[in-house]
């Protein structure tokens, strides 16, 4: 078998796995994800080798959906780390076979403190499955491997750990928002910066009144050095912008700046961003209207803040 065919092989043998346990999802997977919203401690996971893997990934996806969770080496619990579980916490366990010796020697001591045990086994008729709270059955028709090295069972293992923890995500109402507080220097939270945590607001703001004289106008562009100034009608409505290159172009046109006020020589209807959309966003309008800046308003079109593109550079977005 050539090496493209051994490939296609694989990936299909590991995509049934996964579509096999689909259909045995049930009120168990429910009552695991219960235990886990319950919990008042903290989620330890632990597993053996390729088990072990997957578990630290397991528990390092939980914890940055607002799970806190670590792993535990189940050969090191053993010899002195045991310590780290609490009767409060609630324990994941991995094994293929269900039979793995360090884990079971594991299952007298969480026994004894009564912690809640969830087992992702390989065999419902293990001694890990039997013993846990609940168990959640990975097995697997064969594996990929075909020298039975772990690989469909892993990969199971693996999403069967991100079901879970999304499963729990949602119970807890994890939001964007805790997400990117979670992750404030990772490229997935900048992307969900939205444009309220960029903008400037307040006495930030170049603003102008529609019925301000022109020379008072140049005179908040120059101060607050943004290149614009947001012109407004009565306290907060969006009315228009004047850019610096509106005043070169009224200049040329040999318009009376001194007389001429800020309605006179503004573009209406400016270009606007809500206040709730995405960063990503705002970069994309910028892009692809060659623009510097936006004005930023909320459902009534009232004036919160002006997005400019230096404050999509400092977060490294560009």
């Amino acid at each position: 078998m050539g090496s493209i065919e051994t490939g296609k092989k694989v990936l299909q043998t590991e995509a049934n796995a996964i579509l096999n346990a689909v259909q045995r999802i049930d009120d168990r997977f429910a009552a695991a994800v219960d235990i886990l919203y319950r919990c008042r401690g903290q989620i330890v996971v632990t597993g053996m080798g390729k088990s072990g893997l997957i578990g630290r990934k397991i528990a390092a996806t939980m914890t940055s959906v607002g799970s806190p969770a670590v792993f535990l080496h189940p050969a090191e619990a053993i010899h002195g780390d045991i310590g780290i579980i609490h009767p409060e916490d609630a324990v994941i366990a991995l094994s293929t076979s269900g039979e793995t010796e360090e884990v079971r020697r594991l299952l007298v001591y969480l026994k004894r403190l009564g912690i809640r045990l969830i087992s992702l086994v390989g065999d419902p008729r293990s001694t890990l499955a039997r013993q846990s709270d609940v168990f959640i059955d990975c097995s697997v028709e064969r594996e990929a491997c075909p020298i039975a090295v772990p690989s469909a069972s892993s990969t199971l293992a693996l999403a069967m750990g991100d079901a879970l923890s999304i499963a729990l995500m949602e119970r807890r109402g994890f939001s964007e928002e805790k997400f990117r507080h979670f992750h404030p220097g990772g490229q997935i939270g900048k992307k969900l910066l939205k444009v309220r945590h960029l903008m400037h607001k307040g006495r930030q703001l170049p603003v102008a009144t529609a019925g301000a004289r022109m020379k008072s106008v140049i005179r908040t562009i120059n101060e607050k050095r943004f290149g614009v100034a947001i012109v407004v009608r009565g306290k907060d409505r969006v009315a228009g912008i004047i850019t610096d290159g509106d005043l070169r172009r009224l200049f040329l046109k040999g318009t009376d700046l001194a007389r001429a006020s800020a309605a006179s020589c503004m573009t209406a209807a400016p270009l606007c961003i809500h206040e709730e959309r995405m960063a990503v966003e705002a970069l994309k309008i910028m892009e692809d209207r060659a623009v510097t800046s936006l004005v930023v308003v909320d459902d009534k079109n009232r004036l919160r803040g002006l997005l400019h593109l230096h404050d999509l550079w400092r977060t490294e977005m560009i």
